[in-house]
């Protein structure tokens, strides 16, 4: 499947911000990209340009294509609640990106790889599938043959356990548990989901 394979750097100056995790080069220009650097006059954005560039930042922060983008986004406002909340609950939900809250893998985009090559179990049955949508008990864990992976070590090295209140990680059985959906004052990623919903209710 299609996947956002440029420069990462270059795509986070664009949103300014370090969508992707620590990145020093990110860290040393902050500005927009372009050959004029910082010193290029910014033009007032208008709504749909703000609105499209947050449904944008979601896109590439999570990993999601446009499709996937919008048959969440339109499962999330068929259900009785904030809409852009359960949205994001959902974006949270997918299974790569618990592979990446657990802290089985460094990146998101080396967690879509881990469950692509078929080293994650979710229940005690394997999937290759990274856009799978989590339920609160579901459970995580690593393959048996894949557990002394490299990067999958290296990563548990350095995770923090339990960092996440609605994850639950047990060291003992290398494996992690759902436990809810995420409050949204919980969720870390600085989107304005608002913006979002305004962009598709037009």
């Amino acid at each position: 499947m299609a996947r956002y394979t440029g420069p990462k750097t270059k795509k986070a100056r664009s949103f300014g911000e370090a969508i992707y995790g620590p990145d020093r080069s990110f860290d040393k220009r902050k500005y927009g990209p372009g050959q004029h650097g910082n010193n290029r006059r910014r033009k007032q954005s208008s709504n749909y340009s703000m609105q499209l560039k947050e449904k944008q930042k979601a896109k590439y922060t999570y990993g999601v294509l446009e499709r996937q983008f919008r048959n969440l986004f339109e499962e999330a406002n068929k259900k009785s609640g904030v809409t852009g909340e359960i949205l994001l609950q959902y974006l949270e939900a997918r299974l790569d990106n618990t592979v990446f809250r657990l802290g089985i893998a460094p990146t998101r985009s080396a967690a879509r790889q881990l469950v692509s090559h078929k080293h994650i179990l979710v229940n005690g049955i394997l999937t290759n599938v990274p856009s799978m949508k989590l339920k609160p008990g579901d459970v995580v864990s690593v393959r048996n043959k894949s557990k002394h992976l490299e990067v999958i070590e290296n990563a548990l090295k350095n995770a923090r356990a339990n960092k996440w209140g609605w994850l639950e990680w047990n060291a003992q059985r290398g494996e992690g548990t759902m436990l809810a959906y995420p409050e949204r004052e919980k969720i870390p990623e600085n989107i304005n989901e608002q913006l979002i919903v305004e962009l598709y209710s037009k």
